[in-house]
């Protein structure tokens, strides 16, 4: 069996402090995906760096306090790469891959547009030269899940409020789109939709701090594991972790196991 877990951390030091590590250590995966460190590499602990058990890889951003990227892993990957080639994003840390045999797990953080119209401009670029690596990798013949914050509720189910944001970013029409395309063009399969197809508040993985979003269960579904279609086959459970906070967005568990 292999178990991926993805996490939008909001912080690695904050939800280090809330018992991340913990939590992680016991749960068996092989790999856990992490965004958002808002840490670069001199602001992490010794035990950070080498989490117990686990191999750690990260990939921060230039600047302090923001985005970046990482990989827990249980084996020590063949090879590790960072980036996409793309300088104006990975300064940003944002795409971190590691490679077991025919398996890559790739930890990504698509950013965000809704501080301001010119971030909206750059989520729209990253999506752009993205695209086009998505479908490189999917034809490549190797075994392959991206997971991530991908910060784009895709279809209606995906939150709970979607009719007064569809002029928002995160559940823009042309977002919604490139998702779908990604999905019907570029091959990929949506593992926790493959499993859960009509689920809808179980399914949400961030919550707005603001009002009683969290109480009122008042979410999105942002954080997603797409893999290549053999992989996504053997997928047979995908939950949402919800029993401890350790962030603003919740971790997605899957087990992909070919027995199944």
């Amino acid at each position: 069996m292999l178990r991926i877990i993805t996490l939008n951390l909001n912080g690695l030091r904050s939800a280090w402090s809330k018992g991340f590590l913990p939590w992680a250590a016991a749960q068996g995966a092989d790999v856990i995906c992490l965004q958002e460190l808002k840490a670069q590499h001199a602001d992490l602990s010794d035990e950070m760096k080498t989490p117990d058990g686990l191999h750690a890889y990260y990939h921060c951003a230039e600047k302090k306090g923001y985005s970046g990227v990482g990989l827990w892993c249980r084996n020590e990957p063949d090879a590790v790469f960072e980036g996409t080639g793309h300088a104006e994003f990975d300064a940003e840390g944002r795409y971190l891959r590691a490679d077991f045999g025919n398996l890559s797990v790739i930890s990504l953080y698509l950013p965000s547009g809704s501080s301001s119209p010119e971030r909206q401009a750059a989520k729209f670029r990253f999506m752009d030269l993205f695209y086009p690596l998505l479908i490189e990798l999917a034809r490549n013949g190797r075994d392959v899940v991206v997971c991530g914050d991908w910060n784009i509720a895709h279809q209606e189910i995906d939150l709970k409020n979607w009719r007064s944001n569809r002029q928002n970013s995160g559940f823009l029409p042309e977002e919604r789109a490139w998702v779908s395309r990604v999905l019907d063009e570029g091959g990929w399969t949506d593992v926790y939709r493959r499993l859960h197809p009509t689920t809808t508040g179980e399914s949400y993985t961030w919550w707005s701090n603001r009002g009683q979003a969290w109480a009122k269960n008042v979410g999105w579904r942002l954080d997603y594991q797409l893999a290549t279609p053999a992989l996504a086959a053997t997928a047979c459970r995908a939950d949402v972790y919800k029993a401890q906070r350790f962030s603003d967005h919740a971790p997605l568990l899957i087990d992909y196991d070919h027995a199944c």
